[in-house]
């Protein structure tokens, strides 16, 4: 049975006539520029299919940049992250240092008497006991400290002394009910019994007559007697005056000015005119030479 295919020339006649025919547009088109018009629809109608067959390109290489960028931001966002948590932990460093920098240098200012031997000391531990108020330093025996030693920070009288160890000593503060410290007040010099109370932000006046001229907000100063505290340095502010006529004595009580709940760096008085150790054990080698010598 014949086909339409088997209809007309031969293959080999086609494929002649075609090639002759394509030779021949080449050179028209080429030496007379004929198809120009036809180039420019046949463009203008594939430029769809074109852009169509060059979508899923478009759309990969868009994705990749997409994710490319997206992990790049995740990356920066992490980098950045881990910075701040960085300079965040530095800057938490850096205001204790400041704060602990300020606190040495307003205790090393701390106004003492000419010639008075001073030296600071850390904070070593906290008396828990809610009936005793007291402290541990880190200094003892073997940098001279000794019992009733005046303890103060870079306000004011803190405490004394209490015991001293070899290498750390304790501190007994002016709240304590078992401590009391002869002061007297700026204002006109009337010396009272400041006593401790057991609350670290209250002193007690002892035996104050309903007479006396005192007044809120009396500032109250070491009055030097018992040689135990030297004379001059703060101790308290009068925060309440009460004159109950029904009682014996005027109720008066007085704020520390020492902070004696952030307590950290102390300072350790020592009495004028006490040299450094190191000075005194020279003084003394030279005079048991001269005395051999003699």
């Amino acid at each position: 049975m014949d086909t339409i295919f088997t209809r007309g020339p031969s293959l080999n006649i086609r494929l002649i006539l075609a090639l002759v025919m394509s030779v021949a547009l080449i050179i028209a088109d080429t030496r007379f520029d004929m198809f120009q018009s036809s180039r420019v629809y046949m463009n203008s109608l594939m430029s769809p299919l074109q852009y169509l067959a060059n979508l899923p390109s478009v759309l990969l290489n868009v994705s990749a940049q997409r994710l490319t960028s997206h992990e790049d931001l995740v990356d920066e966002n992490q980098r950045l992250t881990n910075q701040v948590l960085l300079m965040s932990e530095r800057m938490q460093r850096f205001d204790v240092l400041q704060a602990e920098n300020d606190q040495l240098r307003a205790l090393l200012d701390t106004p003492s008497k000419t010639g008075m031997r001073k030296k600071v000391s850390e904070l070593m531990a906290v008396e828990t006991s809610p009936f005793s108020q007291q402290i541990v330093l880190n200094k003892g025996a073997l940098d001279d400290v000794y019992l009733s030693q005046s303890v103060l920070d870079d306000r004011g009288i803190v405490g004394q002394v209490s015991e001293v160890g070899t290498t750390n000593s304790r501190v007994i503060l002016i709240t304590d009910v078992t401590h009391a410290v002869p002061v007297r007040s700026v204002r006109n010099n009337i010396r009272f019994i400041a006593s401790g109370t057991g609350s670290l932000d209250e002193l007690l006046l002892e035996h104050v007559p309903h007479s006396v001229d005192v007044e809120v907000g009396d500032m109250l100063v070491t009055s030097g007697l018992g040689h135990v505290f030297p004379e001059g340095y703060p101790v308290a502010q009068v925060s309440k005056v009460t004159r109950d006529e029904s009682r014996p004595f005027a109720i008066v009580v007085a704020k520390p000015v020492a902070r004696l709940d952030r307590l950290r760096y102390l300072l350790l008085l020592w009495p004028e005119g006490t040299d450094d150790p190191q000075e005194i054990d020279a003084v003394t080698e030279d005079e048991a030479s001269v005395e051999d010598a003699n």
